[in-house]
């Protein structure tokens, strides 16, 4: 019986020596842990460089020995034909593949491959096209009115007559023109008084330079000589002169001219004169006219004048 309580109180002291050991080393690590966790890190420790940084002698050697860095992936263990659009893995995708690429053709002839049924396609519809009826009365009576209308505008066109604008025909005109007398001239009724031009100018769009001869035809009035110009170097136009001096149509005449001129006046206004009984009215018309045919009047060389547009005055 001794030695047994002996035993059981040697197992006892070791178990008991045992958790205390156990207890006072785990003890140990936890208040070793937390006064390295207070520990506050003053130096940090930097690598040694293994290798130092080559040199080159120029910059052709340094350009020479770079090399490209390829990007270098570990291989697969998956066949790259067996992954799916998302990565996974599937041993059947060839297959799947072909069999939607076929279901896509035989879709279109409406037929399901995977299922190996056809679709109902069912029956045509046939659309019956109606057919109105015209009257031919209606269509005749229209065409008809067609040709009568045509007929009114054809006499419409040829019965028209337009008038033609002159302004759109001729080209451009200057609108001031310059010329002088071309030398001592002694001009009557109805003749034509020589002149040139002073510069190059514009008549109806054609460019006629200068010097150009210009002729106008004379006729009187009251203190006044009018000259008119019909065309210029062929070229068809409508002017009239103006005296450069006072800026009035025509050429100052003096005074001693005015009862002669004015007899050329009245010379219209006697013609119409009939009075029963008085044949001396005809006799005086007809001094009247001699008078007016023998007017003459002489303009001087290099007289200046203004050629303007009749439109324009």
């Amino acid at each position: 019986m001794k030695v047994k309580v002996e035993k059981n109180k040697i197992v006892f002291a070791i178990v008991l020596a045992t958790l205390l050991i156990f207890l006072i080393s785990y003890s140990v690590m936890v208040m070793g842990d937390d006064e390295s966790d207070n520990e506050n890190l003053e130096q940090t420790l930097v690598p040694e460089l293994e290798e130092e940084q080559k040199e080159y002698d120029s910059k052709l050697d340094a350009i020479n020995d770079l090399k490209e860095v390829r990007e270098t992936n570990a291989p697969s263990i998956y066949d790259e034909k067996l992954l799916d659009s998302t990565g996974l893995y599937n041993p059947d995708l060839p297959e799947l593949e072909k069999q939607r690429i076929v279901d896509s053709i035989y879709k279109s002839n409406r037929i399901n491959y995977s299922e190996r049924t056809y679709r109902n396609i069912g029956t045509k519809r046939v659309v019956q096209k109606t057919e109105q009826k015209i009257d031919s009365s209606e269509i005749i009576a229209e065409q008809k009115i067609k040709a009568k209308e045509l007929g009114l505008e054809h006499q419409l066109f040829f019965a028209s007559d337009p008038k033609r604008n002159e302004i759109s025909v001729l080209g451009a005109t200057d609108d001031v023109i310059y010329v002088v007398v071309n030398g001592d001239q002694t001009v009557m009724v109805n003749s034509r008084l020589r002149m040139r031009l002073m510069q190059d100018a514009t008549i109806n769009g054609k460019r006629i330079p200068k010097n150009t001869d210009v002729f106008g035809f004379i006729s009187f009035q009251p203190n006044r000589a009018l000259i008119e110009i019909e065309n210029i170097d062929h070229h068809p136009t409508s002017l009239k002169a103006i005296d450069f001096q006072d800026g009035s149509e025509g050429i100052y005449v003096q005074n001693s001219f005015r009862a002669e001129a004015t007899g050329e006046v009245l010379d219209d206004i006697i013609q119409d004169i009939n009075v029963p009984g008085v044949p001396q009215v005809g006799g005086v018309s007809k001094v009247l006219r001699r008078r007016n045919r023998n007017v003459k009047v002489t303009v001087l060389n290099n007289y200046k004048l203004i050629l303007k547009s009749d439109n324009r005055q």
